[in-house]
């Protein structure tokens, strides 16, 4: 079968990757590589905005501050000034290629509308309306598809890592990939390779991420041998809406910022119970705030009201949530809004440095597959996509460096060798394992955790695994099938962080550890592979 040769294989087409294609293609050919098709990827949902220092009013030194605040002791110092001093830079790129920000009424042409989200000291969310992701998505992708060096294969999933040992320790020279078409097992080899595969949401019940969201990026890095950490951190949004057909419908945590009151069924506010920040207070307060009140008084839901708004700006400024509450039954400008937290952005990842570079050579990750120090123990709000395009930048800067100074070929792989696998009759295996993995992560791995709910997690995830390989190895590979491996991997590892940190901290919040110890647990929760157990894990190569 035909090698699919180029520089630099990008991994995933969110932001960060379009970001970078679009960077790297200046200095050698590009392959994307995306399970689904454009424009489709995590950040094409974000609906807040993008965090950056833009008013006068505001500093980096106030931004640094909030992200360290949120962080809970985690974040990486140096990093956090970095992304935040190199954030508005960024941000002028995104506009140049022709993303169009919300601008603010009234006032001068350059004057962008800035939104205030929980955490943040100062009015700094560039955004588009309720749709900032998609807004972005839409100007990288044009862009994207007139650059005659940039290859986009759509419909394609990853399933391995191609690694090597070399002179300066194991390296990765591209992945193999199914093509969900033709159902071939495609060899891509390239000199660089970026994971930008995004979230993994999808491994709890009720979660604001689309379907691609299977922590793709985190599992292959890691069983290639990559080292990864904090997974423990999951960052789950207050405010989804709930509505037994509203599918992963999340509810901005602008709302918040421009007024929205969080309440009991009844009517009554609680927030202020919790927190002095009230509705403002980080994500992961107000979570846990929600969670309490449903666990303690039986709610299946708590309600979030900004009808005391007046009608015509909401409509204005919230029209995509409008829109789709309405079809639901709910005018927001007249009534609150049935939500339940659901989980929302892994803090942690695939471990990289400042430029992006993980433990493999020839291996970056950017965005949220990635843990650059950037979050801590929880993400300050819209501080995700401004992560993904500094990083993307500077993985670009240094691949560029590289490229320049390394000029090795990659080694020949073999063709995938699918052995004596067969084509399966047996697809309800992988939908049950799939609910099976889901609810086992939100009954004993979710908000609020405990010892031996996590013991339990990890001896059923155990089983699920064990059930998985022999799939595996007895049939031929489909998208269902590698996703759902790739979920129990992710669940193993978010299940194995969480049962390392003896202490609450940020958004792991444990009921035998319930206070933050910063003598002996102020650091990340890092694993990997042995040598050994990596090379064990080429499977089929």
């Amino acid at each position: 079968m035909a090698v699919h040769a180029s520089d630099i294989l990008i991994i995933g087409s969110g932001i960060a990757g379009l970001s970078l294609a679009l960077k790297a293609a200046t200095c050698g050919a590009v392959t994307i590589v995306t399970k689904d098709s454009l424009p489709e990827s995590s950040s094409a949902y974000a609906q807040g905005g993008i965090a950056s220092v833009w008013s006068p009013e505001d500093s980096f030194e106030a931004h640094i501050k909030d992200t360290l605040v949120a962080g809970a002791g985690l974040c990486h110092p140096e990093v956090v000034e970095m992304v935040v001093k190199e954030g508005p830079d960024r941000i002028r790129e995104l506009i140049a290629l022709g993303t169009n920000f919300s601008r603010r009424p009234g006032g001068e042409e350059s004057e962008y509308d800035l939104g205030l989200e929980g955490g943040h000291s100062h009015r700094r969310i560039l955004h588009a309306l309720d749709a900032t992701g998609q807004e972005i998505i839409r100007a990288l992708t044009a862009a994207v598809r007139q650059q005659p060096h940039i290859a986009i294969l759509e419909k394609h999933l990853a399933i391995d890592l191609l690694t090597r040992a070399g002179p300066y320790g194991v390296e990765c020279w591209g992945a193999y990939v199914l093509d969900l078409l033709t159902n071939q097992v495609k060899t891509f080899t390239a000199r660089v390779t970026v994971l930008c595969t995004g979230g993994a949401g999808k491994v709890y019940l009720y979660t604001s991420n689309p379907d691609v969201a299977t922590g793709d990026g985190v599992a292959m890095a890691y069983r290639a041998g990559a080292a990864v950490g904090n997974l423990e951190f999951f960052q789950f949004h207050p405010t989804c809406l709930f509505h037994p057909q509203a599918k992963s419908f999340l509810i901005s945590e602008a709302l918040r910022g421009e007024g929205a009151i969080l309440r009991r069924p009844d009517g009554t506010p609680f927030m202020a119970q919790y927190d002095p920040r009230g509705e403002l207070a980080p994500r992961d307060i107000v979570a846990r705030a929600i969670d309490h009140e449903m666990k303690v008084h039986g709610f299946t839901h708590v309600l979030l009201d900004i009808s005391h708004r007046d009608a015509d700006f909401l409509r204005q400024r919230f029209p995509s949530i409008y829109r789709r509450c309405l079809a639901f039954g709910i005018d927001i400008t007249r009534e609150p809004i049935p939500v339940v937290p659901a989980a929302h952005y892994l803090c942690g990842g695939v471990v990289t440095d400042l430029h992006g570079a993980t433990s493999i050579r020839r291996l970056y990750a950017a965005g949220e597959t990635a843990m650059t120090g950037l979050h801590g123990a929880n993400r300050l709000a819209s501080n995700s996509l401004l992560e993904a395009v500094v990083f993307a930048h500077r993985v670009f800067l240094h691949v560029k460096d590289f490229l320049t100074t390394d000029h090795a070929a990659p080694p020949s792989f073999p063709d995938w060798n699918p052995g004596q696998a067969v084509s399966s009759d047996e697809m309800v295996v992988v939908t049950h394992t799939w609910e099976e993995i889901r609810r086992v992560m939100w009954n004993y791995v979710g908000i609020v955790r405990s010892d031996r709910r996590l013991a339990r997690a990890r001896r059923r995830i155990a089983l699920i695994q064990e059930e998985i390989r022999e799939y595996y190895w007895n049939f031929l590979v489909t998208g269902d099938l590698l996703e759902l491996r790739n979920l129990a991997t992710v669940a193993e590892l978010i299940i194995r962080c969480a049962s390392l940190r003896k202490e609450s901290r940020g958004l792991h919040y444990t009921l035998d550890y319930p206070a933050t110890d910063d003598v002996n647990w102020r650091h990340d929760t890092i694993i990997q592979l042995s040598k050994a157990a990596a090379e064990d894990t080429g499977w089929h190569s």
